[in-house]
């Protein structure tokens, strides 16, 4: 019991405040909490955290995080946030306690201040399987238009008269009364999900389930089992759950951003495509299955397999049907047309009786490469349409300011443009400001596009922060003013290895 009263009086006296009053608040949560002080020595330990770890609060109080865990300092995200003193958000890790238990957590940390000195940091923990309950429970309003099987999407909502784009929504139409999978090419923002509804929709199988999994966006350990599903046993707190493979069995089943997902998962996913049969993580039973699989790379498959981040052989299955989607800024005779489009859709949806758009604006879109393409330009509109006020026509002063700065940056006047070169009136907003070259003279067209070029600098600032500091990743995330989490994110991005410039 003094062990007990000794730790709260340690909470207290870093949050500068009495510990009965949150104690009990801590206690309750549904999400692991731990408190350390500045050496990293457990000072709090709710029974959530406990019941995570299965460890007795006893146990690990008074203890360093590093003597609990199976964790070096360098691994642990509480004690790097006691060193850089700086928040971690939403880091997910998979961990081991000393007495074995394995963990897959999210855990977010906040270092502890008082009066400008640290002392101490707060970790919160949630588990993945509770995450998932929570994710899958959550009911997201539906949208106006939808359809009967949860999409909104048929081939009717695809708009273009651009000769090229007329042939792969003919291709895709043709493929979709047929079992052969379909794999959609696209920049992001060209209709990739909207082409993938429009073919379930047109095929055999619209009265079933159409499920969607963007690749990119879940965490390869959780993906596995996502889509495999588990078994009870099959690892500590695994239960017995269908995976999106058993769960879209007679429907379609669409793998967006597919070259984002690990190559390891790539090559289970083609054993089940070939065999048509699916084994849940844990088991060693198999079920058939009965799909239509419909993927989507962002980059051309010779790329993305020269990168390796792309099976060859999972793309000749899964490129049976292989369908490219133009850029907007390819296929410009369609800008207008999609942009008369958008303004009766949102003018409706927002109760507007916007219902033109002047001819200077017009020729401003025509003039754009629209680098996000037509949702780019969808919401370009939507933005426009919210700033009319008086009128009924969408005027260049009612545009987003990201238009007119892609045209000072490529050396183009903005005749008609208000005086605060942004095209909104009466606003006074900062400028954007490009450095000139170490010459002094004006940048010179190097033939890339903006974006690309930034793509190139943030690269070239990543790979000389690391060969600065020896490949250490938190001195060079620390020298260029980022977090951690955020320089792993660009290595992964650019596919740089730390051990080329380890030293």
């Amino acid at each position: 019991m003094a062990m007990k009263t000794s730790k709260r009086h340690s909470i207290a006296r870093i949050l500068d405040i009495g510990y009965e009053e949150f104690l009990p608040f801590f206690d309750g949560f549904s999400e692991g909490l731990l408190i350390v002080d500045r050496t990293g020595t457990i000072i709090y330990y709710n029974p959530t955290m406990a019941a995570i770890d299965e460890l007795d609060p006893a146990d690990v109080l008074g203890k360093k995080v590093v003597d609990v865990y199976d964790l070096s300092e360098e691994g642990s995200v509480i004690m790097q946030c006691l060193k850089n003193r700086q928040p971690i958000i939403d880091r997910s890790m998979l961990y081991r306690t000393r007495r074995g238990k394995v963990a897959n957590t999210i855990h977010t940390v906040f270092p502890l201040f008082k009066r400008g000195r640290l002392e101490g940091a707060i970790c919160l923990v949630r588990e993945y399987n509770v995450l998932e309950e929570t994710i899958s429970s959550i009911s997201i309003p539906r949208p106006k238009r939808v359809l009967p099987n949860d999409t909104r999407f048929d081939f009717d909502a695809i708009v273009g008269s651009n000769i090229d784009f007329l042939r792969a929504v003919n291709t895709a139409k043709m493929a979709a009364n047929t079992p052969s999978p379909v794999m959609l090419y696209g920049e992001t923002g060209t209709g990739k999900e909207l082409f993938a509804q429009a073919i379930h929709n047109h095929s055999g199988r619209k009265s079933s389930r159409y499920t969607a999994v963007n690749c990119a966006a879940i965490p390869e350990n959780l993906l596995e089992g996502l889509l495999f599903g588990t078994t009870s046993g099959a690892f500590t707190g695994a239960r017995n759950k269908l995976g999106l493979f058993e769960r879209a069995s007679g429907g379609t089943l669409f793998l967006d951003e597919l070259n984002s997902m690990a190559t390891g998962l790539q090559a289970k996913i083609l054993r089940v495509l070939q065999e048509r049969k699916v084994r849940r993580l844990g088991s060693l039973r198999e079920t058939e299955i009965d799909l239509k699989i419909i993927s989507s790379v962002n980059k051309a498959p010779h790329v993305a397999i020269a990168e390796n981040s792309l099976r060859p052989d999972l793309f000749y299955r899964l490129g049976v049907v292989f369908i490219p989607i133009l850029p907007l800024r390819d296929r410009k005779e369609d800008i207008v047309l999609l942009a008369r489009h958008f303004l009766a859709k949102h003018s409706r949806a927002l109760n507007r009786k916007v219902t033109d758009i002047s001819g200077d604006v017009l020729a401003l879109f025509n003039d754009y490469d629209w680098p996000g393409n037509v949702r780019e330009l969808e919401h370009v509109i939507e933005g426009a349409i919210n700033l009319v006020v008086s009128s009924r026509t969408i005027e260049r002063r009612h545009l987003q300011s990201h238009l007119t700065t892609w045209r000072r940056l490529r050396g183009q006047p903005e005749a008609g443009s208000s005086s605060d070169g942004y095209g909104v009136q009466g606003q006074q907003r900062e400028r954007l400001s490009v450095p000139p070259p170490g010459d002094g003279q004006r940048p010179v067209d190097s033939g890339k596009g903006l974006l690309a070029t930034q793509a190139d600098h943030e690269k070239k600032v990543v790979v000389d922060a690391l060969a600065a500091h020896g490949g250490n990743i938190t001195r060079a995330a620390k020298n260029i003013g980022i977090s951690r989490q955020l320089f792993n994110y660009k290595m992964k991005k650019y596919r740089i290895d730390r051990r080329d410039y380890m030293t």
